[in-house]
């Protein structure tokens, strides 16, 4: 399952690691246009999550997981051979997006339905876990690919990594879950559970900031090389790929924290961190190369490192018989406002001067750095639901 999720996450950031070198030149797009192609991703898993996960509480989790595999890969491929502008990319990779919503957390919950009950917490650190190397491998063999055969041989060369995924389903043995009754789409519950929904609002502001940086580092980079100069070995391929790689042990390390100092603590030390260093990146934005580059590892550090924590307390504070609504709804918000991060940061850079100008860079990381700012306020308000005794 971990082999099969690195497949299914090839595509992940294929768009956002060939947008500023390749597809906006070809098309003649500005950041905002950009920015709004590369949010069609995460706007169509938002749309599809809550029906997708909820509903494997009614079928076997594996179908879903089938079906949204194939779709992510087709969609990939698809992109390659037949975008020809904003409006075709836009609607083509929201396709991608809506197959990778039934491919991320009906894997999690395919894999979990056949585990015993004491091997579930080592397993779901391992899938979790591999999201990152799966995010890095997407932006190292994308760049590579698009660098020598062209971008659009990239999108269809990684449309092809969710086939270890459909593999792995089909070496699943069938498990059907037990009946439930009542209505698919019920988040009133959740909405009632206000610790549970200030991890989710945080997750949101989490969702903002990563997904923005995804999808503007590879240009912020070429920005970097353009105006500043880097040695021929830290270019944009491998600046992303170690972006992307160092988010495992960041989220494990964070998670750690978490346990040892209180969550709430640790991730609004993590947020506030991850907000100066975002800051400290766009005053500096013509700094020396190799300045930039240890302050964007710095970032690379405190980007993720609230993630699993903030995932773990969604998960401890749902309530059992309405988790499947709680994880759906996490799902959808953080993956809705990915698609407002990745078109918001491109919008700022327009309203400042674009991908060329050090204004436009100061901008869009000053949106980021709001952006995550917003959590520790979302985990202020559902720290005042908990008993005193439960407070940290």
């Amino acid at each position: 399952m971990c082999l099969g999720q690195v497949g299914n996450l090839l595509p992940h950031v294929t768009l956002s690691a060939n947008l500023a070198q390749h597809l906006m030149p070809a098309w003649g797009l500005s950041a905002a246009e950009g920015g709004l192609m590369a949010s069609g991703y995460a706007f169509g898993y938002m749309l599809a999550v809550p029906v997708l996960t909820t509903l494997t509480d009614r079928i076997d989790a594996r179908i879903v997981l089938l079906c949204g595999s194939i779709l992510s890969g087709l969609a990939t491929a698809a992109f390659g051979i037949f975008a020809q502008g904003f409006w075709s990319a836009t609607a083509i990779w929201s396709l991608a997006g809506l197959g990778f919503a039934g491919a991320y957390m009906p894997g999690l919950k395919a894999l979990t339905d056949r585990l015993p009950a004491g091997d579930t917490s080592r397993a779901v650190t391992l899938y979790t876990s591999s999201f990152s190397v799966g995010v890095g491998l997407s932006f190292l063999v994308a760049q590579i690919i698009a660098d020598k055969w062209g971008w659009r041989s990239a999108f269809v060369v990684t449309g092809f990594g969710p086939i270890a995924m459909v593999i792995a389903c089909l070496l699943m043995q069938a498990q059907r879950p037990a009946p439930k009754a009542g209505r698919l789409l019920n988040f009133a519950p959740v909405f009632a559970n206000r610790e549970a929904l200030g991890y989710i609002l945080g997750y949101g502001a989490h969702c903002f900031e990563l997904y923005g940086i995804r999808t503007w580092l590879v240009g912020f980079w070429t920005f970097v090389i353009a105006h500043q100069g880097a040695p021929s070995w830290l270019s944009p391929v491998v600046l992303s790929f170690c972006f992307a790689v160092i988010s495992m042990p960041a989220s494990i390390l964070g998670n750690e924290a978490a346990l040892k100092f209180g969550r709430h603590r640790a991730i609004t030390m993590v947020m506030i961190a991850s907000a100066c260093v975002a800051l400290v990146i766009g005053l500096n934005a013509t700094a020396p190369a190799w300045v930039l580059a240890l302050l964007l590892l710095a970032y690379g550090l405190t980007v993720p490192a609230d993630s699993g924590a903030l995932t773990a307390g969604m998960s401890a504070a749902a309530v059992s018989e309405h988790r499947g609504a709680t994880l759906a709804l996490h799902s959808t918000v953080g993956f809705g406002l990915s698609a407002l991060g990745a078109w918001g940061t491109g919008a700022a850079l327009d309203a400042a001067g674009g991908p060329q100008s050090a204004n436009g860079w100061l901008l869009a990381f000053v949106v980021l750095a709001a952006g995550i700012a917003v959590g520790p306020f979302a985990l202020s308000w559902a720290r005042l639901a908990q008993p005193e005794k439960q407070r940290a």
